[in-house]
C-alpha cells in the first residue's frame, strides 16, 4: 500500500516521541562456495569444488575458483576455455549467522541482497525466504519469522542461468536475436539464452570481452534490524533554481508498518559549511510513504560541467526521529535536451554545451574487484584529457555510487544507458514488469547524482531492430502478427516503463528511448535527426576518410582499434607469443572472433607502413588509432552548431585486450589518449586535406568571445618555408568557424605533395595553444626523412630533440611498464620536448630500453 502524502504538517509545539530504537546494519561477508550437490555431474567432473571453500562476498563464483587455482586465470594465455563449466553449473553459498536475543526482539530482520547473479532462491535455516531472477535489483525480505536465537545457517543457491533457459529457448521455433554466440558449444549458434535474462550482458561475450558467464553474491548482502519505520531511499528533487534562490524536495519513502506518528529531521550543508535545518512531523500509513520536506537555499552555487565553472555539492541528510538516516550529495543545476529540426545536444544551466567524451564498459569482467580508486583514475584521466561527459554503455551493469561521486566531484557529466545491450526484448509483461523495478530503483538510486544529465532506454535494441540484416531475416520468418507483437512489446518497454521510470523517479532529467534514436520520430542512425553510431569506418572497412563526409547531430559511436601497450601484452603472453596471429594473440582479439586484427593490417597497408617487427606492429596501430579518432573528432566540432557531440568507442577495457580503448587493461595510455588531450583542447585549429585545398577551421569551447590568431605554413620535406597564410579572429563564445581554404598553390608552390607538409597552429597572444600536421599523402606515401632524434637524460626526466621532422614519436620501453607524460606528439626540426617517465623502474634501466618510434625511417638507435 502506497500513500502520498505529499502534505507537510507544520511543526508543533509539542515534539512527537521517538518512533523505536534505530536501525542496525550488519554486514554478511564470510561464506562459503560449493557445486549444488543436485548436479551431480558437475560434483563428479570437479570435485575439488565440490566441497566448501572460501568465497568472496561481493564476488562470483568463478573468482574463488581462480583464487582456489581449480581452474586457471581466465585473462592469461588462452585460458578463457578452461573456465566455461562454472556458468554451465548450479552452486550454493553458505554462511552463518548469530542471532542474540535483543535482535530477536526487534520488529524486523530483513536480510538484503544488493545483487544477486543472476537465478537465487535464498533459504534460512532450510527454510525458503526469496527468489531472485534479476541481477540488476536488489532483493530484501524480512527473515525474522525463519530465524532463532544462535546459529542461523543462510543458503544461497544459485542455477546455472543458460541452463535454466537454454529449455525454453531451444523449444522456440525463432528465438529472440541475441548479441554474440558463444564460441564454446555451450549455446547453439543464433539461438542465445541471454535475451531473456535481466543480467549484464557482455559477461556472455562481446568483441572486446571474454565469456564469463558469472554467478554469485556480486553485491554486499547484510542483516536489516528495524522497528516500526525505516527510510527505504532518498530523492532529491530541485523544484525551481535562480540566482537568489533554489528550492529543493527531501522526498523520502518510508516503509511503515503500522500507523504512527513521527518527525522527520532534513539538513543541508552547504559547499560552504553552512547548515539549512528543517523539521517536520508526519502521519505514517503501514506500507510506503512519501514523505515530502521542502527546503529554500538562498543564493546556491550551481554545479558546473568542468570547462564552464565549479562543481559545488550539497549534503542532504533526511532522518526519521530514532528510527533512521540517510544521507546523499546533491548539486544545483538544470538540464535540457536540445531539440529542434533533428539536432540533439544538452544545455546546462542554459549553457549549450558541445559534448567531448567517451564511452564506458564495465572496467572487469568480475565488477565486484573493480575499486572506486581504478573509477576515479580513469575519470580523472578522463577530464584531463579535456572530455567533458562519459556514456556508461548499456550492456554491463549499473555502477557503484562511488563512480558517480567522483563525476560528480569532477565535474564531468554521464550519459546513462539502461542496461539493455542490442538484443531483442521478451514482449511479455512479466518480463516489462521486472524491468520496471529494475529500472525505478536504479532511477531512485542515482538521481541525486549532478552528474547524470541523460538516461537512455538501451543501445542499438531500437536501431537493430530497424535495420540490422540479422532482425530483418527474423521479422521476416516470424510473420507479421509475431513482429507486431514484439515491436510492440519494445515501444513499450522504452517509450513508456523506462521514460515512466526517469519521469517519476528523476523529474527534469531527459530520457532517450535508445543509442542510436530519433525518440520515433523517423529512421534511427542517421546524421539527419538524433544521435548516430557510425561503424562504416573500422566495421565496414571504409577509408577513414569518411569521418569527414557529414556532420551529424551527435556522435555517440564511432571507434578504432589498436594494440595495447607491449608492457600489458607482457601480462598475458610470453615472448613467443607475439605474433599477429598467436593463438593467444588472436584469442585477446574478440572482434570477428579473433581475426579482427587482420583488419589492422588492413588499415596499416593503407596508410602507414608494414610492421618491421611485433613491437614496431604495436606501435603502428597505435598511431593508426589516434590518426582515425583524432580525424573524426575534429571534423565533429568543427561541425558545430550542426554537430553537439562525439563520443568516441571507448574509454578502457574489461580485460587485456587488443581492443578500441585509448587507455589499456592496466592504465597505460594508448597514443590515442594523449591525442585526446589535443583535440578536445579548449580552443583548437582543425585542418583537413581536400581537392587542391586545405580547410582550416577554429574552434573555442570559451563561455566568452575569444580573441584568436592563426597560421599555416607549408614546408618542404629539407626544411625551406614554401608558404603561407595567417589571419585573426574573435571567436564568438562556444563555436566553430571556418576561416579559410587555402589553395595548394599558396602553402607549396609546385613541391611534390609527397615531399611537402604544411603545420596549422592556433595562437592565443603569442603562445601556440594548438597545432596540427597536414600531410597532402597518406603516410606510407610521404618522403619522410630519418628524423634524427636524440636522447637526453636525467632522472627519469627524458629530453627528445630531432633533427629533421618526425611525425607521432613514442617514447617505448618494450616490457617494461612506464606511463610517458606524453605520447605521440609531433616534433618540427630542431624542436625539442622534455618528458617525465612514471614507472616502478629505475631511471638506468629505462635509459637501457629506450627505444623511439616514428612514422618516418628508423634511425640509428
Amino acid at each position: 500500500m502506497k500513500h502520498r502524502l505529499g502534505l507537510i504538517l507544520a511543526a508543533l509545539a509539542l515534539p512527537f516521541p521517538a518512533l523505536a530504537a534505530p536501525k542496525t546494519v550488519a554486514t554478511l561477508d564470510r561464506w562459503q562456495v560449493r557445486i549444488d550437490p543436485k548436479d551431480a555431474s558437475a560434483a563428479s567432473a570437479h570435485p575439488q569444488a565440490a566441497n566448501w571453500m572460501a568465497a568472496t562476498v561481493p564476488g562470483s563464483v568463478q573468482q574463488d575458483l581462480i583464487a582456489a587455482n581449480i581452474v586457471p586465470d581466465p585473462y592469461k594465455g588462452a585460458n578463457e576455455a578452461p573456465i566455461q563449466w562454472a556458468g554451465l553449473t548450479g552452486w550454493q553459498y553458505r554462511t552463518n549467522l548469530d542471532v542474540t536475543p535483543e535482535m530477536l526482539r526487534r520488529d524486523h530482520l530483513d536480510l538484503v541482497f544488493d545483487g544477486l547473479d543472476t537465478f537465487g532462491t535464498v533459504t534460512v535455516n532450510g527454510q525458503r525466504l526469496l527468489s531472485a531472477d534479476n541481477a540488476h535489483r536488489r532483493w530484501r525480505a524480512d527473515a525474522k519469522p525463519l530465524l532463532k536465537a544462535g546459529a542461523n545457517e543462510i543458503v544461497v543457491t544459485f542455477a546455472s542461468p543458460i541452463k535454466t533457459l537454454q529449455p525454453m529457448v531451444l523449444a522456440e521455433k525463432h528465438p529472440l536475436p541475441g548479441e554474440y554466440d558463444s564460441p564454446y558449444g555451450d549455446e547453439p549458434k543464433g539461438v542465445q539464452t541471454s535475451p531473456y535474462i535481466r543480467k549484464p550482458k557482455y559477461q556472455y561475450g562481446w568483441d572486446w570481452a571474454p565469456r564469463i558467464v558469472d554467478i554469485g553474491i556480486w553485491r554486499p548482502a547484510r542483516l536489516e534490524a528495524w522497528d516500526a519505520a525505516r527510510i527505504d531511499n532518498l530523492r532529491i528533487e530541485q523544484e525551481a533554481l535562480t540566482d537568489a534562490e533554489a528550492r529543493i524536495l527531501a522526498r523520502a519513502s518510508v516503509v511503515a508498518d503500522r500507523a504512527q506518528t513521527g518527525r522527520m529531521d532534513v539538513t543541508v550543508t552547504g559547499p560552504d559549511g553552512k547548515r539549512i535545518q528543517v523539521r517536520r512531523d508526519v502521519a505514517l500509513q503501514p506500507g510506503e510513504n512519501d514523505v515530502v520536506v521542502p527546503v529554500a537555499i538562498t543564493k546556491p552555487q550551481r554545479w558546473q560541467p568542468v570547462g564552464f565553472g565549479a562543481h559545488p555539492l550539497y549534503t542532504v541528510n533526511a532522518a526519521l526521529a530514532g528510527a533512521d538516516a540517510v544521507e546523499k550529495r546533491t548539486g544545483l543545476r538544470t538540464v535540457e535536451l536540445v531539440r529542434k529540426d533533428g539536432s540533439f545536444g544538452l544545455k546546462i544551466n542554459g549553457n549549450v554545451i558541445f559534448a567531448k567524451g567517451t564511452n564506458v564498459i564495465p572496467f572487469d569482467a568480475f565488477p565486484s574487484r573493480v575499486a572506486a580508486a581504478t573509477e576515479r583514475q580513469m575519470l580523472e584521466k578522463a577530464v584531463a584529457a579535456n572530455m567533458n561527459i562519459v556514456r556508461i554503455w548499456g550492456g554491463g551493469y549499473y555502477p557503484e555510487n562511488s563512480f558517480y561521486d567522483a563525476a560528480d566531484e569532477l565535474g564531468l557529466m554521464v550519459w546513462q544507458d539502461f542496461m539493455f545491450g542490442g538484443a531483442v526484448t521478451p514482449p511479455d509483461a512479466k518480463f516489462r514488469e521486472n524491468v520496471r523495478i529494475e529500472a525505478e530503483e536504479q532511477v531512485a538510486r542515482l538521481q541525486s547524482h549532478p552528474s547524470l544529465v541523460i538516461w537512455a532506454g538501451n543501445n542499438e535494441v531500437l536501431s537493430g531492430w530497424e535495420n540490422w540484416s540479422d532482425r530483418k531475416a527474423f521479422k521476416k520468418a516470424v510473420g507479421p502478427d509475431e513482429q507486431e507483437r514484439i515491436g510492440t512489446g519494445m515501444a513499450v518497454l522504452f517509450d513508456r516503463v523506462l521514460r515512466d521510470a526517469v519521469i517519476k523517479n528523476s523529474p527534469g532529467i531527459p530520457y532517450w528511448p535508445g543509442s542510436p534514436s530519433t525518440d520515433y520520430e523517423g529512421p534511427t542512425d542517421t546524421d539527419k535527426d538524433g544521435d548516430r553510431h557510425f561503424w562504416d569506418v573500422w566495421s565496414g572497412s571504409k577509408p577513414v576518410e569518411r569521418y569527414t563526409d557529414s556532420c551529424p547531430r551527435f556522435m555517440s559511436e564511432y571507434g578504432f582499434q589498436a594494440f595495447p601497450d607491449l608492457s600489458t601484452i607482457a601480462t598475458f603472453a610470453d615472448p613467443a607469443d607475439f605474433r599477429i596471429d598467436s593463438p593467444v594473440m588472436k584469442a585477446h582479439q574478440k572482434f570477428l572472433a579473433g581475426e579482427g586484427n587482420d583488419r589492422i593490417t588492413f588499415y596499416l597497408k593503407q596508410n602507414l607502413r608494414d610492421p618491421r617487427d611485433f613491437a614496431d606492429l604495436v606501435y603502428l596501430s597505435q598511431a593508426m588509432q589516434a590518426r582515425a579518432i583524432g580525424l573524426a573528432a575534429r571534423h565533429h566540432r568543427a561541425c558545430r552548431p550542426v554537430t553537439l557531440g562525439s563520443l568516441y568507442w571507448q574509454l578502457n577495457d574489461s580485460w587485456p585486450a587488443i581492443s578500441w580503448s585509448s587507455i589499456d587493461w592496466t592504465g597505460h595510455d594508448k597514443m590515442l589518449q594523449h591525442e585526446v588531450r589535443r583535440f578536445f583542447a579548449p580552443q583548437t585549429i582543425v585542418a583537413e586535406t581536400k581537392p587542391g585545398a586545405t580547410r582550416i577551421a577554429l574552434v573555442s569551447d570559451a563561455t566568452a568571445p575569444k580573441p584568436l590568431g592563426w597560421r599555416v605554413t607549408g614546408y618542404g620535406m629539407d626544411g625551406r618555408k614554401l608558404g603561407s597564410q595567417s589571419g585573426s579572429v574573435t571567436m564568438a563564445a562556444a563555436s566553430a568557424s571556418d576561416v579559410a581554404m587555402i589553395p595548394d598553390a599558396t602553402l607549396f608552390a609546385n613541391a611534390a605533395p609527397q615531399s611537402s607538409y604544411a603545420v596549422a597552429e592556433l595562437f592565443d597572444g603569442e603562445k601556440v595553444i594548438a597545432r596540427q600536421i597536414i600531410e597532402r599523402k597518406v603516410p606510407r606515401d610521404m618522403a619522410y626523412p630519418a628524423p634524427g632524434i636524440t636522447a637526453r637524460w636525467s632522472g627519469k626526466q627524458l629530453t627528445l630533440t630531432t633533427r629533421n621532422l618526425a611525425r607521432q614519436v613514442q617514447v617505448n620501453f618494450g616490457t617494461i611498464a612506464a606511463e610517458p607524460s606524453d605520447d605521440g606528439f609531433d616534433l618540427l626540426p630542431g624542436e625539442s620536448i622534455t618528458l617525465t617517465i612514471q614507472s616502478d623502474a629505475d631511471a638506468a634501466t629505462l635509459a637501457r630500453e629506450l627505444k623511439i618510434y616514428t612514422l618516418g625511417p628508423k634511425d640509428a638507435q
